[in-house]
This record gives structure tokens, sequence and C-alpha cells, in this order.
């Protein structure tokens, strides 16, 4: 049985981040805002909640989720290298809506999906998917719909897509941004923009101090 919790009331939003905080750590899949879409989020460490997960996106092996992260040291533990570039990106953007794909810590237990030794990162501009990553730690989350449908702005369209598969819905109304993250992948010898979403290529590349035509060319 599912469990919407609007988080507009204090009240409501305690019990429901304590409800999603209980839900995650038993495996179950929660329903939580952040500043782009709703995501469709899990105990990024347990492969059992990250299989169903993909199960109810009706999603592949071959599109792995997304971790996300509720404070900037957590990456630390959950890659293999830290270089200049990722750290210029995280002060410029997080949080807020730029996913990072790095090269993962080789000693990660989790199974997030046909990766390659690689992980995408992000921390979200949202206070309520914070607190619940604050308590839960990294959650494997992916947008809350089923893979070719919709993207959802609200936690009504998730409700709609995902049904009881999901065991608790917080609802924090319309999202702020809207929109998908941008992805830069970062794994190679040079960042690429795999997709352009809420923050613009660029913006990245101002910060990088590159040109956008560079930030779009094919990796080495």
């Amino acid at each position: 049985m599912s469990t919407t919790y609007s988080c507009d009331d204090s009240n409501q939003r305690n019990a429901g981040i304590s409800a999603a905080v209980g839900a995650a750590r038993a495996g179950e899949l929660v329903v939580m805002p952040t500043d782009t879409l709703y995501g469709l989020g899990c105990n990024a460490f347990d492969n059992d909640a990250v299989a169903r997960l993909l199960e109810a996106k009706q999603r592949g092996r071959d599109m792995p989720i997304a971790v996300l992260v509720g404070s900037w040291a957590t990456v630390q533990g959950l890659v293999r290298e830290f270089p200049e570039q990722t750290k210029t990106l995280i002060e410029a953007f997080w949080p807020g809506g730029l996913s990072l794909i790095v090269p993962q810590a080789p000693s990660l237990p989790w199974d997030l999906g046909d990766t390659r030794g690689t992980v995408m990162l992000r921390m979200p501009l949202h206070p309520v998917a914070i607190s619940l990553l604050q308590e839960v730690g990294p959650m494997a989350v992916s947008s809350a719909n089923i893979s070719g449908q919709k993207p959802p702005k609200s936690v009504f369209e998730a409700e709609k897509q995902l049904g009881r598969n999901v065991a608790v819905y917080l609802d924090d109304g319309d999202s702020p941004v809207g929109q998908a993250s941008t992805i830069v992948d970062l794994s190679g010898s040079h960042p690429v923009v795999l997709r352009e979403g809420a923050i613009s290529t660029d913006r990245i590349a101002e910060v990088l101090g590159l040109s956008p035509e560079a930030l779009h060319k094919e990796k080495n």
C-alpha cells in the first residue's frame, strides 16, 4: 500500500520524511521531490531494491541508475579520484541541476546497472530531498516515470505511472525547475556534455574555462 504525504504541512512533512527513511532502509521505493523533476529512489547499496526500481520503471540494466547525495563530503567515498575539474563543477553548481559521471570507487558493493566502472552523481537543490538523503545516505534515483513516458513534474503525475510500486510519495508541489539535469561525463580524457538540461553548456564551459564547442567533442 502506498502513502502520500504533503510536505506543505510541517507535521506531514516530518512524518513523510520519517516514513520515507524507514521505507528506504527496508528496501522499498520512495518518490521524492527534487529541484529538477520528481525522483524514484531507494537505498543505493540495496541491490535488490535497485533491481525493483529498474523493474518499476520497466528499464533495463543498460541504462544505469544515478546516485543522489546529501552533501559534497559524501562524494569523496564514492569516487576513484577527485580531480580539479570535478571539484570545480561541484563547487559551482551543487546543489543544483548538474549530474556528473565519474569513475567510481572500485570497492563499492552496489549494483546500479551496467555502469562500466562509473557512477552518475548529483546533489539536488531541494530541502525535502536533502533531508531524506542526509538520513538515508546515497540513494539510487531516477525520474519517477515508466521508461519512455513523460518525466513527472508533480507527485500526481508520478502516482499515475508508478502506483503501488512505491511505498511512500512525498508531495511538495510542482518541481521548481521542471527540467532534467544537465549531464557532464568526466570519466574520459576531457569533459563532455551528454545532455543539456537545467544548466546550459555555456555556463559549464565558462566555469571550466573552455569553449562550449569543446564540451561536445567526442571523447578519445
